[in-house]
Order: C-alpha cells, then sequence, then structure tokens
C-alpha cells in the first residue's frame, strides 16, 4: 500500500494499492474483453446517456470530491470546488458530442470520379492507456476519461499515486452510474512500475498522456515499439508579455492569477513576465504588495488562495530552483517558507527580477508560484524572449492597442494565446502545445477524435467493366 499525505499537514490519512505489472496486465484484459463485449456495439447515444448519468452523480457528490481533493493536493477549497464542476461539464460536453457522433456516421465524401461513392466512419481506437498527473487530479481525467467513453474505447487509467482518490471515486460513480464493466479501470501505483507496464502493453492501442517532458518522452518510446497511437500534455514555461499602455490593473490581477494559481503547478503558468522597461518598476512594486496579501494555508480554511505544493519531492524542487535563483537573478518578494507554518510544504509567493535568459529559473518549468521577470525595450525584444524556449503550450500578451496585442498573438510560439488575460480555460476549443510541451489536441471534437479512428469505405456504383482489363 501507498500512503496518502495530506501537504498541509505532512501526515498520511489513508492508503492506496500499490499497483503491479500483474494488476495492470488484468486491467487490460478486462478492458480488451469489454471492448468485444456488448459496448463495441453501442450507439453514441447510448454512450451518451452514461457520460451524462456520471456527471450527475459528480454534482451530486461535488462537495465530497472536492474536499478529497483538498486532503490530497492542497489547493483552495473554491478551487477545487470549481474543478470537480468543470469534471461535471466535460461529461456532459462529451455526451453531446458522443450523440453527434452518430450523425456523422457514414457522412459521403466528394470524390471526383460519379462512379465511386465514399463515405466515412468512425471507429473506436481500442484499448486506451490513460495517465494523468497530480495537479488537477478528477479534472485531467475527466478530458480523458469522457471523450474515450464517448468514443466507444475501453480504457485503464493511471491516476499519480499522490492524488489517486477521486480517481477511485469516479470508478465507483461509473459503476453506480451504470457503465458496464471493463470498460473503465483504474489501476494506482508508482509511475515507474504500473505506468511503465501500462505505456508498453502490447494489449493498449491508444495511450493519453498529461505530465513531463522526461517521462512523456519514455511514454512516446513505448508507444513507438507497438506503433499505438499517442497523444501528449506536457510541460510549460509560458510567456506574459506586457506593454506599458496596458491597463496596471488588469495586468496586476491577470500576472498574479496567471502565476499564483493552484500554487503555480499548472503546466501552462505564465512564469515568465516579459514587461515593457518604463512600466517595469511600478508593476514590480504592485506585483510585490499584492504578494504580500495572498492568503496561506490549509486548503480548508475560509479565504485561503495559496496551499501547500502537492508533495514533498514538488517541494523540495521547488526550494531548489529558488536557492539557484538567488544565485542568478535578484529576489524581491517570497522564496521561503511562511511563517508559523512548522508542518506543511507551503512556500510564499515568490518573485524574482532581473533574470537573465540563461538562467534555470527562465528556461526551466517549476511548477510552483516562482514568477520570473525580465524587461524589455522593443517589440521585436519581447517576442524574442517569448519564443526563446524549448516549450510551447501557451502564451499572452497585454496592451490596450489590440492592433499590436493581435501582430504579436500571431508570432507568439505556443499552442494557446491569450490577449489582456492569463489562463482562462474553456472545454471546448483545443488545447495543446508545440515543441516539447506536447503532441497532439486535447478538449473539444480534438479531444474527441484522439480516440477515433476514421475509415474510409468507397463503393463502385457503376455497371461499366473498370477498363484495366478486358477479355480478349
Amino acid at each position: 500500500m501507498i500512503d496518502v499525505i495530506n501537504p498541509a499537514t505532512e501526515k498520511a490519512f489513508t492508503a492506496i494499492p500499490q499497483g503491479t505489472t500483474e494488476d495492470v496486465d488484468r486491467a487490460v484484459e478486462n478492458a480488451k474483453t469489454a471492448l468485444a463485449g456488448a459496448w463495441r456495439g453501442t450507439t453514441g447515444k447510448e454512450r451518451a446517456m452514461f457520460l451524462r448519468a456520471i456527471a450527475e452523480k459528480i454534482e451530486t457528490e461535488k462537495q465530497t470530491l472536492a474536499e478529497l481533493e483538498v486532503r490530497d493536493n492542497g489547493k483552495p477549497l473554491p478551487e477545487a470546488l470549481g474543478d470537480v464542476s468543470d469534471a461535471a461539464y466535460c461529461f456532459n460536453l462529451y455526451a453531446t458530442y458522443a450523440e453527434d457522433l452518430d450523425r456523422r456516421q457514414g457522412e459521403i465524401i466528394a470524390v471526383p470520379d460519379a462512379r465511386f461513392e465514399t463515405r466515412l466512419t468512425y471507429m473506436p481506437s481500442g484499448v486506451a492507456g490513460l495517465i494523468v498527473p497530480w495537479n488537477y487530479p478528477l479534472l485531467m481525467a475527466a478530458w480523458k476519461v469522457a471523450p474515450a467513453i464517448a468514443a466507444g474505447c475501453t480504457m485503464v487509467l493511471k491516476p499519480s499515486e499522490f492524488t489517486s482518490l477521486t480517481a477511485l471515486e469516479l470508478a465507483r460513480i461509473a459503476q453506480d452510474a451504470g457503465l458496464p464493466k471493463g470498460v473503465l479501470n483504474v489501476v494506482t501505483g508508482y509511475g515507474s512500475e504500473a505506468g511503465a507496464r501500462l505505456a508498453a502493453h502490447p494489449g493498449v492501442r491508444k495511450l493519453a498522456f498529461t505530465g513531463s517532458v522526461a517521462t512523456g518522452v519514455n511514454v512516446a518510446v513505448a508507444a513507438a515499439r507497438d506503433i499505438k497511437s499517442v497523444s501528449l500534455e506536457l510541460g510549460g514555461k509560458s510567456p506574459i508579455i506586457v506593454f506599458d499602455d496596458a491597463d496596471l490593473e488588469q495586468v496586476v490581477e491577470w500576472v498574479m492569477f496567471g502565476i499564483f494559481w493552484n500554487q503555480g503547478q499548472v503546466c501552462s503558468a505564465t512564469s515568465r513576465l516579459i514587461v515593457q522597461r518604463s512600466l517595469a518598476p511600478r508593476l514590480i512594486e504592485r506585483l510585490v504588495a499584492e504578494a504580500a496579501k495572498i492568503t496561506i494555508g490549509d486548503g480548508m480554511g475560509a479565504g485561503v488562495l495559496l496551499g501547500p505544493l502537492v508533495s514533498k519531492p514538488q517541494y523540495d524542487k521547488v526550494v531548489g530552483y529558488i536557492a539557484e535563483g538567488q544565485r542568478e537573478a535578484k529576489l524581491v518578494c517570497g522564496g521561503k517558507r511562511p511563517p508559523g507554518f512548522d508542518a506543511g510544504y507551503f512556500i510564499e509567493p515568490t518573485i524574482f527580477v532581473d533574470v537573465p535568459p540563461q538562467a534555470r529559473i527562465w528556461k526551466e518549468e517549476i511548477f510552483g508560484p516562482v514568477l520570473s521577470v525580465a524587461a524589455f525595450d522593443t517589440e521585436a525584444e519581447a517576442l524574442h524572449l517569448a519564443n526563446d524556449t524549448e516549450f510551447g503550450l501557451a502564451a499572452a500578451v497585454m496592451s490596450s492597442d489590440l492592433d499590436r496585442a493581435e501582430r504579436v498573438a500571431g508570432q507568439l510560439e505556443a499552442g494557446v494565446v491569450w490577449i489582456n488575460c492569463s489562463q482562462p480555460n474553456f472545454l471546448e476549443p483545443p488545447w495543446g502545445g508545440i515543441k516539447k510541451s506536447g503532441v497532439g489536441r486535447e478538449l473539444g471534437l480534438w479531444g474527441l477524435n484522439n480516440f477515433l479512428e476514421p475509415k474510409q469505405t468507397t463503393r463502385y456504383t457503376s455497371s461499366e467493366p473498370w477498363g484495366w482489363y478486358l477479355k480478349p
């Protein structure tokens, strides 16, 4: 068994099974059996009924699920409640897409020869292996489970060993909603054993992974060995460019939200602030003042905006980056455990300024409440600073000159770009990055297509001979 630690207290409060390679093998066999059974013949409308039933039960148990995520993840309760609602919305959205899939089946594709009729149908990819991270435990599971069900796949879900509780609850909820046995299987355990076996299992035909670049590379290698379909949502080091004509109050709010929301444990966090030099002193002064006002504490506490980091390894990693940053740049805010917190993986909101572009805190994903600030003079310089990264998940630009904002947005090398905001996320548009931030897209119809294989069927409709071979 694996102890589940409350990151606000550093104490274990329950335990989860330590899944083995044999457990993964059994789960995959269960998924294969379900796929070969009655599930294969279900329509999108039938699968939509299961998805809506799951969504309804998630909403009914919203408070309990959110409190579980506070206890094993550490995030403030209002954020956890929002995540649970988003998860329910995700299942409802893919119910709509599943129903629409019935309409799309058999679509006629125009071809330039009238003697042929070509139609398009969609098949489920097969057994899907879903590996999700610890920063949004239930929501990230929903992002993968809902479209997989909508597509008609069966699946094995591997949550993080730090935050498996709501994934286990999701399996129970799906069972209570009547989802057939074997469609959704959950294996808890360590990535090095359960996750690695799931990625390498020959019975898995689709892999969907969210997590670090290093693990994503391993997943991609495992997928390549069996030519599995794979989608990867990996790390980021997202820039937010602020021009001196931007509304200062809005800038402060969005910059703060973009880096300190969810303790900065967000793959798209705008952790690199690139501010026009003429505005930099005023903006930095405001950010430091506002960061000092953030209420830190146990996520169950009233008014708490910043909870603990998720785990001791993550805490140690962020502390190490802060120590490195103090050798590379100027610390103007935070950088330590807040006063009065003898236990818990708490770190104050941290801001570094005058950060050189070669600094590790500028180049590498920290995944914590750490903001790095650099100044620019020209638009071209700002774009160079923003794009000079191996990542390409998200980026933001803030300016009252909308023509300039749109021009800059068009040149930012990222899969997601925000104008005059940071981190809004909707489930209908595609989500994903370029460069080392990943392969493929999630959410919306793109998320559904991740779990579908299109099939072309072409029929010769003419009674005339084709003409290649004529009998003598």
